[in-house]
């Protein structure tokens, strides 16, 4: 009966962390994952994963996250790691795609205004320094 490393992805609604005071709320919240995993992965051993717990903690103890999503690891000696679930497959194709197309317009955007910009400035700096010597003179 040995499983090998069993993924599971949960989005774990955390609401019943503000039923208790506002000075346990994370505290709480951590209680409730690891309820939460205990009962859906059938494992008394349950790791938080270091990042997870950083995103957990990130606003302070009386303001935890709502909803989180989840991946879950099994592990053939049944320790579960419970880590954040980050999409990554759908997010890098459409930034890919955005990022190869924009550079280039942009590249010849700032080509034109560099060219003429400096033009206009330069004319209205000669005008202006050939008017203040001939103020000053009379």
């Amino acid at each position: 009966m040995s499983e090998e490393n069993t993924t599971r992805i949960y989005t774990v609604n955390l609401a019943k962390a503000w039923d208790t005071p506002k000075y346990r709320r994370t505290d709480r919240v951590i209680n409730i994952i690891k309820e939460f995993t205990r009962r859906h992965m059938q494992t008394n051993k349950v790791k938080i994963d270091q990042d997870l717990n950083r995103h957990i903690w990130s606003r302070g103890k009386k303001n935890p996250p709502r909803k989180i999503r989840l991946r879950m690891i099994k592990e053939d000696d049944d320790t579960v790691v419970v880590s954040s679930f980050i999409e990554e497959k759908g997010s890098e194709l459409s930034e890919e795609s955005v990022e190869v197309e924009e550079p280039k317009v942009q590249d010849e955007k700032k080509v034109e205004k560099v060219e003429k910009e400096p033009k206009v400035q330069d004319e209205k700096k000669v005008e202006k320094v050939e008017k203040e010597p001939k103020d000053n003179s009379k």
